[in-house]
């Protein structure tokens, strides 16, 4: 690889780092590690082709164009730690993942995916999700745990929110929310 293609990986990987919140190679490697997969399975699951997510992986590539792909990273990525805190067992991941990969995913802005039998109310989840999702658009993990900490010692429950939402596990942002509720 020549200096102006290092040079271009580099900028695509910085730009995912923004984007995502990481290098889609480290977060794809660590779905793939966390159920099990290999990549060809990881890029049907994603519905995209096997040489776009290695060029997704390597940084040849920078975005993912396609919206409904990065809701199903997001599925996955909850998936993942369902499946790491032992919520999800290996079989019903292994299903779970089917019906990820028949998603359609759904527009940003608007809300005409939702189920026949959804109030049109945001789900708690769905709003931690949002939550996470743009606390990670804006830093890297371990960008917000090292602001957690230096917020801790004069503002504790604003550090303990950045941890739980901007570097957690969905299904501990959702308990924090809940026990935050009025």
């Amino acid at each position: 690889m020549d200096a102006a293609q290092q040079e271009a990986t580099a900028r695509a990987r910085e730009l995912q780092r923004n984007w995502y919140g990481e290098p889609l190679g480290a977060l794809f490697r660590r779905l793939i590690e966390d159920l099990g997969l290999n990549q060809a399975r990881l890029a049907g699951v994603l519905g995209l082709s096997a040489p776009m997510l290695s060029q997704l992986m390597s940084g040849q590539r920078a975005k993912i164009g396609n919206p409904a792909v990065v809701q199903r990273v997001q599925l996955l990525q909850d998936l993942a730690g369902q499946v790491a805190d032992g919520s999800v067992s290996a079989a019903e991941a292994t299903e779970r993942m089917d019906e990820i990969k028949k998603s359609q995913g759904g527009s940003v802005l608007s809300n005409t995916t939702q189920s026949p039998t959804s109030s049109g109310a945001p789900t708690v989840k769905r709003v931690v999700r949002e939550i996470q999702s743009l606390l990670r658009s804006v830093a890297a993990a371990g960008d917000i745990i090292d602001a957690a900490d230096t917020l801790a010692p004069t503002h504790p429950e604003l550090a303990e929110f950045l941890r739980v939402y901007g570097a957690g596990r969905t299904s501990d942002a959702v308990a924090h929310y809940q026990s935050h509720q009025s």
